[in-house]
């Protein structure tokens, strides 16, 4: 499946975050994500949560954040007309550090498809900035992305291209993991993230695993499972 526009390699920082963002699990890879932005300024994006009380996760990221010594900086883009508001795509398009939250990711995807905030938030990326996404946002920020209502697939945003987000892949309901490694369309990568775990892609294009998980690559059946702090090499060029 083709990238979406203007989404070609990014020379930021991108993190596939498995779920369970703003915890203790994630202190470490997200303190080093606040370096590598160079900026305190987290923008969070509870989009995804925009029917699930999107202000206490909110509040949540902004606790956590200021944890690290961060400036949250929520922005309640809900719908799709927060999304074309180009006050809301100019803040994300001058973030060094811009955060995804969990939730639903078809709700996500129609909000941000194609709209200003998206290609904000590329310009953002590609500039040298750091993008995350946790659960839904990291699924959706891919593509092919996994449907969560069968674990089939559907069309993501293809930040990366090329490259399937399996999120809470060691609590996942096994029939779900099963088909989304049977239904891999030919020529993609599937990767099963842990909670609490981040796969980061280095500006260099090098990919790691952080966290207190893992991250397992799926080739066919095969799989190959890499724990915090490995290199995963297999995703060069990816």
């Amino acid at each position: 499946m083709p990238a979406a526009k203007g989404a070609a390699r990014g020379v930021g920082t991108l993190a596939l975050v498995g779920g369970g963002e703003w915890s203790d699990g994630c202190r470490g890879f997200d303190t080093e994500l606040l370096a590598a932005a160079g900026d305190d300024e987290v923008v969070v994006l509870p989009s995804a949560a925009a029917f699930e009380h999107p202000e206490r996760v909110a509040e949540r990221a902004s606790a956590y954040l200021r944890s690290l010594g961060a400036k949250p900086r929520p922005l309640m883009v809900l719908h799709r007309t927060e999304a074309e508001d180009a006050k809301n795509a100019e803040v994300v398009r001058k973030a060094r550090f811009v955060y995804l939250s969990d939730g639903s990711p078809l709700h996500l995807r129609s909000v941000l498809k194609d709209s200003a905030l998206f290609e904000a938030m590329l310009a953002a990326y590609h500039g040298g900035g750091v993008l995350a996404a946790s659960g839904a946002g990291a699924t959706l920020v891919c593509d092919p992305m996994v449907d969560p209502r069968g674990g089939a697939y559907t069309v993501g945003l293809g930040v990366v291209a090329g490259l399937a987000v399996f999120p809470y892949h060691g609590s996942a309901a096994d029939h779900l993991r099963e088909r989304s490694i049977d239904l891999l369309p030919n020529g993609a990568r599937l990767v099963g993230v842990d909670e609490e775990t981040a796969l980061v892609r280095e500006p260099s294009g090098g990919w790691r695993v952080a966290g207190g998980g893992s991250v397992t690559l799926y080739t066919g059946r095969e799989a190959a499972r890499f724990p915090a702090g490995a290199a995963v090499d297999e995703l060069d060029g990816v």
